[in-house]
């Protein structure tokens, strides 16, 4: 479930808590980690944005929230050209401030990703002796016909690393900048 990637005790320890996914014969998932040289707060501030994933997601242009960013809110996401996408609609499964957890799952839109959701966790870590984050996001997908199961993890792991890496070029900006405060709007 790691992408081909190797993880640590802590790594693991994380994943097996917080990514339980129940993968079906027609399925592929996947966990990816990233290390954010920002602390906690910060990162999560931006995370935890159902309403506003395009402050770190490049590939959406735009998000048009129905709800009150409470469990079962939905979001309208557009999708930048380039993708094999223009819209998503997106449902929030899981939203915890104490455990840093945001769970999403896709319910519409026109793309291949059926039965899509993931799990984003957020852990305090240190590098270097600084305040930092560790992020794991952990996904479930169909894998359509016509593609294995490894193209469908290589494509939204793609996707996944290219967003993560995105997160961490924004918080590290934010915490260079000084701005510490969480993002509150």
């Amino acid at each position: 479930m790691n992408g081909g990637e190797s993880y640590g005790a802590i790594e693991t320890q994380y994943i097996r808590r917080h990514h339980k996914h129940e993968p079906r014969e027609n399925q592929c998932t996947s966990a990816l980690v990233k290390h954010i040289r920002a602390p906690v707060h910060l990162v999560w501030s931006l995370v935890r944005r159902f309403d506003q994933p395009q402050k770190y997601k490049p590939f959406v242009s735009r998000c048009i929230m129905q709800g009150d960013l409470g469990i079962g809110s939905v979001r309208e996401v557009n999708v930048k050209s380039g993708l094999p996408a223009t819209t998503s609609t997106e449902r929030l499964e899981q939203l915890d401030d104490e455990e840093h957890i945001l769970g999403i799952r896709i319910v519409g839109g026109d793309h291949r990703l059926r039965n899509y959701s993931s799990i984003i966790t957020v852990h305090p870590e240190v590098i270097d002796g600084r305040p930092s984050t560790m992020v794991i996001e952990s996904f479930v997908v169909d894998v359509p016909d016509g593609n294995t199961r490894d193209e469908t993890c290589y494509f939204v792991e793609a996707l996944i690393r290219c967003n993560l890496s995105s997160l961490a070029d924004v918080s590290e900006r934010m915490a260079v900048q000084g701005r510490t405060d969480p993002i509150n709007h």
